[in-house]
């Protein structure tokens, strides 16, 4: 790469790769500009950019009018944000930042797993706020011998899986295809949340995956379940969820991800059974500064002709 292409930027998605990004092309961070200059900038670079990276949750429409447009390098796993068709329609290429992120998540989901089970959150509150004092706080639950349920086994889900097998969880998934696993495979979603005590929800985003976990999944899970969710918002019926979660239908819930982040439901935070993260799965400082490498590194193979590092399509 012996020029600086032009790159555009949609979001701030990360300030040092943002950076780093600009010591390597000429970008143009269309965040920071109104609605009206935004389709300006978008017109005044038709014709000589290439490029788009952008946080993969959210990518703005306006790219699709850059006819020139080649590569959107996204920042994250999920490309819910990302409009696949036309990108392929249009011979757009697409990468993403896999397997970096894997480890974190994984993490997430455990240290979710523990708080609702344990009841985590409430504890401390019960401490900070004096009361342990007065009354012993109501027991947890343990998870040797329970079965932990894991809806979309791929690399996340199988993370998951190796955390939760030391803490003697059986495991059990469902996927829509079979895997050579030595995990129990369910076929129909709603019977592995009749056998699963914990559900983690690994699915990404999309309208193929659009309340998924619905009203009739949720209350499989019967009052001592627990849901988990480290994918994407959008797979859960979160009506359903508070619905079942106010009547204490089911036991819990541990969240990282929201149907409409991060605009959370006022009657989602209300809940005492419910532990909230604000999309904190990948966020490491080892694991986002990785993310942005792949970023960068799949922009620099593009305008070097040489093979993607991850492309989606």
């Amino acid at each position: 790469m012996t020029s600086r292409p032009h790159l555009l930027i949609t979001n701030n998605f990360h300030a040092p790769t943002i950076e780093k990004l600009d010591s390597l092309f000429q970008i143009h961070c269309l965040w920071k500009l109104d609605v009206k200059d935004q389709k300006q900038l978008v017109t005044e670079l038709n014709g000589s950019c290439k490029a788009v990276a952008s946080g993969s949750w959210d990518c703005n429409d306006l790219i699709y009018k850059l006819d020139s447009l080649a590569i959107i390098a996204a920042y994250g796993v999920g490309v819910d944000g990302i409009d696949l068709v036309r990108a392929k329609q249009n011979n757009i290429k697409v990468t993403n930042t896999p397997d970096v992120l894997n480890d974190d998540v994984a993490d997430v989901a455990l240290l979710l797993i523990l708080a609702t089970t344990r009841n985590i959150v409430n504890a401390d509150h019960y401490v900070r706020s004096g009361h342990w004092a007065n009354a012993p706080m109501a027991y947890g639950s343990g998870l040797a011998g329970r079965t932990l349920g894991i809806v979309g086994l791929g690399r996340i889900g199988e993370a998951v899986a190796e955390r939760a097998l030391p803490f003697k969880l059986k495991i059990a998934y469902h996927n829509r295809t079979r895997k050579i696993s030595k995990y129990t495979y369910f076929p129909s979603l709603l019977d592995l949340a009749k056998a699963s005590d914990i559900l983690v929800c690994v699915l990404p985003g999309g309208e193929n995956t659009r309340n998924l976990i619905n009203h009739e999944v949720l209350s499989a899970l019967g009052p001592e379940g627990i849901l988990i969710n480290i994918g994407r918002g959008s797979v859960i019926d979160e009506p359903a969820l508070i619905d079942l979660l106010s009547r204490n239908a089911i036991a819990g819930a541990g969240l990282d991800v929201y149907a409409t982040e991060p605009n959370v439901p006022l009657e989602l935070r209300r809940l005492k059974n419910a532990v909230l993260l604000p999309h904190i799965g990948s966020a490491t400082l080892e694991t986002r500064h990785e993310m942005g490498e792949l970023v960068i590194r799949n922009l620099v193979a593009y305008f070097s002709n040489q093979k993607l590092i991850s492309e989606v399509q």
